[in-house]
């Protein structure tokens, strides 16, 4: 497979691709030995690359490019932490809200002490479980393919009254897709309704709620044309052991693993976080919002290592690695940033994650090494 797509200074193609990235693009293509198809996005200072290779699937496909859709999975966290942060900047909800505030009366989890708030699910310390309760069992049948297709928001509105927190609010991260797709449904909410009271009928408006209020407030803003939750667009045909998997589908939880993408706007998007001061017409809302998601909310004990909204950071000598990755049952994506050092990088894989990480692992490494390199030029 040889690499496909544009080098350049601001995004302008250029014929040439240069030979680091290359190499890097080589480095990922060995990661992910059951993909067909690898997008990767760089930023080194004012450079950037943009490159892929391979096809879109593994039979007569069209050759992947930039523009190619991934499915990114956990990276859809990303994007609903940049809407949170857009909306409080509006004034339209706090981050130390309660959730109960944007539920109906009785349909908030059980808590014997404390409140979760809309930090707390941004923070994974809400306390709330990594899945909703009896979700394992509904998804069982279609657990190597799609098992969050057939769960629908009405069990999610079910689980949520019955759901019993493993710990009290704000002390202890422990990841939550359950927690993040809850706070995509209470920013709906929030977005359709202004303070949606605790009187107010229903959960939560269904995914493409969601959807449409991601796209109004921060994906078309940014300028981001392929970047969506939109199943039924064309997207790279997604390998689970070199076996198709179905387009990814979460009607209840979208917040946490509906987003699809392609290298191009993913470095965009890693663009706007490294400068959010910029471009001027972006509106001011989401000018702070940017500048809020990579503001570090707490410290992980003996570790070093802290959290913002959603994102993770690794501080590092003379700079900061900010990071997240993501997958589904057919597609693997990464993304991360160095904002002293203007370096931002990102790769996807149209296959699904292996218990090794080393497709994500290898993607770390790079940034890690482009952000060192930079940081001692």
């Amino acid at each position: 497979m040889s690499p496909r797509g544009a080098a350049s200074t601001g995004h302008e193609p250029a014929p040439a691709t240069p030979a680091w990235a290359a190499d890097l693009l080589d480095g990922l293509r060995e990661a992910a030995p059951g993909a067909s198809a690898i997008a990767l996005g760089v930023r080194r200072g004012s450079e950037h690359v943009v490159i892929a290779t391979g096809r879109t699937a593994w039979h007569g496909a069209a050759p992947a490019g930039p523009d190619t859709r991934f499915e990114t999975g956990s990276l859809t966290k990303t994007f609903t932490a940049v809407l949170l942060a857009e909306m409080a900047a509006r004034g339209e909800v706090a981050l130390d809200d309660p959730i109960a505030r944007f539920l109906p009366r009785g349909a908030a989890p059980h808590l014997p002490v404390g409140r979760i708030t809309l930090l707390h699910l941004a923070t994974h310390t809400s306390g709330l479980p990594r899945l909703p309760p009896g979700f394992l069992r509904r998804g069982a049948p279609a657990w190597f393919s799609n098992p969050y297709a057939g769960y629908s928001p009405a069990e999610l509105r079910r689980a949520l009254a019955r759901t019993r927190p493993r710990a009290a609010p704000g002390t202890r991260v422990h990841y939550s897709n359950f927690g993040v797709g809850l706070l995509g449904i209470l920013l709906t909410r929030a977005g359709a309704h202004g303070s949606a009271g605790p009187d107010a009928a229903g959960a939560g408006p269904a995914d493409d709620g969601f959807a449409r209020l991601l796209a109004g407030r921060v994906l078309e803003p940014l300028g981001l044309t392929r970047t969506d939750c939109a199943a039924d667009r064309p997207q790279a045909t997604g390998y689970w052991h070199r076996r198709a998997r179905p387009a990814w589908r979460m009607p209840a939880l979208p917040a946490a693993g509906a987003v699809r993408s392609s290298a191009r706007d993913l470095l965009t998007t890693l663009d706007a976080l490294l400068d959010p001061a910029g471009p001027p017409a972006l509106p001011a809302t989401l000018r702070t919002a940017l500048a809020e998601v990579a503001t570090p909310r707490l410290a992980l004990p003996r570790t070093g290592r802290r959290i913002g909204l959603v994102w993770n950071l690794r501080p590092r000598p003379g700079h900061d690695l900010w990071h997240h990755s993501g997958g589904t049952r057919g597609f693997t994506a990464f993304a991360g940033f160095s904002p002293q050092t203007g370096v931002a990088l990102t790769a996807l894989a149209n296959t699904g994650p292996v218990l090794t990480g080393a497709f994500i692992q290898r993607a770390y490494l790079d940034l890690r090494a482009l952000a060192r390199d930079a940081s001692t030029a």
